[in-house]
């Protein structure tokens, strides 16, 4: 018997989901007995609330935002972590920055947009943790501009933005010019995206929960090996990306090789949560102004659903090492 769960995105299909897209292509949701129905979302924080609602089955989902929405007093529990580094990264055009940006010292100076309230935090505590904190101008966010940040670094107007890795690559590429891209998730230990659902749903179905960890987890190893059939799944899906198909697969294979595939992985498995991790993530975000409430960084994390019995899962480092390595 089939069962069906909702899986809310955390943003339109792109290259950064193509891994679930593959996982119901090739069969191995329906192998684990589930039918997935996919929801385009509207940001992290809207996913995790919609799972800690009872509203989602599971959704994807930043760590910070399940934090933020335990803020609120709601019971998002992120069950697997699917990316161990935060994809966040600070972008510029070459002529515009006027040397390359290798490191977070040159951000001294100059005038920073973020896109989005998390990166700003994120940016933040990089620029602190440098030391440069009051030598930069980070910009507070503009709600109606998210991606009109990027073309502020086009037009000159900030020295750089604020967003997720391979938005500066798509800018340069598109207007022939030369990026250069800063990886916060080199410099900031914290988590990237997680699998969350709700206290319903972990309490009444936990065998669900594990047969969808493990078959994205399939899923992620599938794609890991044939990056092209993942992106040919995903703009099966949506004819508008092929256009961009280039840039989906470079955010697939930057995920997969630069934010997922860690040592971390390697030494526990695919979806593997350290709570010392939540713990230095909790204690960022409680000295901004972004939290409505008290939080328990212990208290939003399992691994208890994580099958640790499928080889799939616990050796997942030795099913994709030839594809990373």
């Amino acid at each position: 018997m089939t069962e069906t769960l909702s899986f809310q995105l955390n943003w339109e299909p792109n290259g950064f989901q193509s891994p679930y897209f593959l996982a119901r292509e090739e069969g191995f949701y329906r192998e684990a007995g589930l039918e997935i129905e996919f929801v385009e979302g509207h940001g992290s924080p809207y996913a995790a609330e919609r799972a800690a609602r009872g509203r989602a089955d599971v959704a994807l989902a930043g760590a910070s935002a399940v934090l933020t929405t335990q803020s609120k007093g709601f019971e998002p529990l992120a069950v697997a972590a699917v990316t161990q580094k935060t994809p966040a990264a600070v972008y510029t055009l070459r002529d515009v920055f006027g040397e390359p940006l290798t490191e977070p010292a040159q951000l001294a100076g100059r005038t920073v947009a973020p896109s989005a309230t998390k990166t700003r935090i994120l940016t933040a505590q990089l620029l602190e943790n440098t030391g440069i904190r009051d030598d930069v101008e980070l910009l507070d966010v503009d709600p109606h501009t998210h991606h009109r940040v990027q073309h502020k670094v086009v037009d000159g107007a900030v020295d750089a933005a604020v967003g997720v890795v391979t938005n500066g690559i798509e800018i340069g590429r598109e207007h022939d010019r030369t990026p250069d891209e800063l990886p916060i998730g080199d410099y900031l230990d914290v988590y990237g995206m997680t699998l969350v659902t709700g206290p319903e749903l972990a309490r009444e179905r936990p065998d669900s929960i594990r047969s969808f960890i493990r078959a994205s987890a399939r899923g992620w190893a599938a794609a890991t090996r044939d990056p092209a059939r993942a992106i040919d799944v995903l703009v099966g899906r949506n004819a508008t990306l092929e256009r961009n198909r280039e840039i989906e697969r470079l955010k697939f294979e930057t995920a997969a090789n630069r934010l997922q595939f860690t040592p971390y992985v390697r030494d526990h498995g695919w979806g593997a949560q350290d709570p010392a991790r939540w713990r230095r993530l909790g204690e960022t975000l409680s000295e901004t102004a972004l939290l409505e409430g008290s939080i328990d960084p212990d208290a939003v994390w399992t691994g208890e659903f994580r099958p640790v019995d499928e080889p799939i899962v616990s050796e997942y480092a030795d099913r994709v090492r030839p594809a990373v390595e």
